[in-house]
């Protein structure tokens, strides 16, 4: 017979389990000290902003508001009013919350703690837009740069600081990795923003036509020709930014007008006589190697130099890993507001998506958030994710331990050690440092890490801080 609890017994319950009920809670906790410094953040807040618990305890509350990962901040509202308060916010990746601060008071009724509760509102309740405002949305989501990489943030850096001028700019990366959302960016944070922003893709206009729809034409300028005449692209993005996606693409003939454009601000239509003179920035993208191109004479050297005064490179999505959490967030929010869902993401499918290597970067990513919204059930589990994904990521994590072990076998190879004597030490430490950074870079947490390894967390956190700061230049 089952023996009921007395009322007045007390019930222990240790740090640890306190952690864990708190982690598994489905909304928010965020907890500031007097000084508006991070104490505690659970599970939920990894999942609203794409950032890990390890990455912001300690630090202000200002110095995360400041990287903008959500808008606007609660915290002044209650170190004023000293009283509960709730707004709506707007996380970085696109979610809608709802954020109630609550302030605990001391007998001086000073602020001690600011505990702050945030929860995603049910989408139900929520007024969805017709068909076009919900594309118009989801395409503003996109012209977000949402990074926590720091090769990335460079980039953006740079982005910044040459948006103000009109030099030319050259985007260069694998396909898929973000290159027309970066030139939007630079558009939009430019001094041309309230202008046109015109996207062509070089290699999507058949190349008769590649003239005259760039530059425009006469009257009779070809057979078929419009009688009046047309408007080419570029007096059409006048004042504003020309984005030329693929510009590797263009024929010879083309890339002579285009650097006549770019020197003088100038060109002749086809099949015209006049000069027209035209005001704008020209931002390029390509995923191939121009530099060859130009030694193959297959591209202008002085048209390279013309496009290349800034060059940016966008790393691919598997020098990103930091990144691909965050946004599979950001697309699940996307997707959940354009299908009207409310879909979530289990953690073991969020390690796999992890550990997959993205070949076809961020656009593979983001199409495949967005089959796993679409066919899933309410919570996307593993049986969701594709067959195909699953067993690359299983070979190459088979691939990984054949490496690691083929690494350990050659250390106990003590054949040769007469001649070249092995430091036990060096061994020890470089399988110590293997282990700590494949842990930290799958968890980045080190409760977890000392859990995975058997050692305190005290140990992990230090042997973190040893090896960890050159994880950039490693892969997992």
């Amino acid at each position: 017979m089952h023996q009921s609890l007395n009322p007045e017994e007390k019930i222990s319950i240790s740090t640890d389990v306190l952690i864990k009920i708190l982690d598994h809670s489905p909304n928010e906790i965020y907890v500031l000290d007097r000084d508006t410094r991070i104490v505690y953040a659970n599970k939920a807040y990894e999942r609203h902003y794409g950032v890990k618990q390890s990455e912001i305890i300690g630090k202000l509350n200002d110095e995360i508001f400041s990287k903008g990962y959500w808008t606007p901040s609660i915290v002044p509202l209650v170190l004023k009013e000293k009283k509960s308060i709730t707004i709506k916010q707007t996380s970085y990746v696109g979610k809608e919350l709802i954020t109630t601060a609550i302030p605990l008071l001391n007998d001086d009724q000073e602020i001690e703690l600011i505990i702050t509760t945030t929860q995603e509102p049910d989408y139900k309740e929520l007024y969805f837009p017709e068909e076009q405002e919900i594309e118009e949305v989801s395409e503003v989501y996109r012209e977000k740069i949402i990074t926590n990489n720091k090769k990335m943030n460079h980039v953006i850096q740079l982005c910044e600081k040459v948006s103000h001028v009109d030099t030319t700019v050259l985007i260069q990366g694998e396909s898929g990795t973000g290159k027309g959302v970066l030139a939007k960016y630079i558009h939009k944070v430019s001094n041309r923003s309230h202008a046109p922003f015109l996207s062509i893709n070089c290699a999507a206009i058949p190349e008769p036509l590649l003239e005259s729809e760039l530059f425009g034409y006469e009257e009779g300028a070809f057979t078929g020709a419009n009688k009046s005449g047309k408007e080419g692209l570029l007096m059409a993005a006048n004042g504003g930014t020309v984005f030329l996606d693929e510009i590797g693409e263009l024929p010879l003939r083309v890339q002579a007008k285009l650097l006549q454009v770019i020197q003088d601000f100038e060109f002749i239509p086809v099949g015209s006589k006049r000069v027209r003179k035209v005001d704008i920035r020209i931002v390029s993208a390509t995923n191939q190697n121009l530099f060859d191109m130009v030694q193959e004479k297959q591209f202008r050297e002085d048209l390279y130099y013309r496009l290349h005064v800034v060059n940016l490179h966008i790393p691919p999505l598997r020098e990103r890993k930091e990144d691909i959490i965050p946004l599979v967030y950001h697309f699940l929010s996307v997707f959940n507001k354009k299908y009207r869902l409310n879909r979530l993401i289990s953690q073991e499918v969020l390690d796999i998506l992890y550990q997959f290597s993205w070949p076809g970067n961020i656009r593979q990513l983001e199409n495949m958030v967005e089959s796993l919204v679409v066919t899933s059930g309410p919570i996307i589990q593993l049986s969701d994710v594709p067959t195909s994904l699953m067993e690359q990521v299983k070979q190459r994590t088979d691939q990984g331990k054949s490496t690691y072990n083929a690494k350990l076998n050659s250390y106990m190879d003590f054949s040769h050690t007469a001649d070249h004597p092995v430091s036990l030490d060096s061994v020890i430490e470089e399988v110590e440092k293997e282990l700590i950074i494949k842990s930290y870079a799958r968890y980045r947490n080190t409760r977890k890490v000392a859990d995975q390894l058997l050692i305190s967390q005290s140990k992990a956190a230090r042997l973190v801080r040893k090896y960890y700061k050159n994880i950039e230049t490693m892969t997992d």
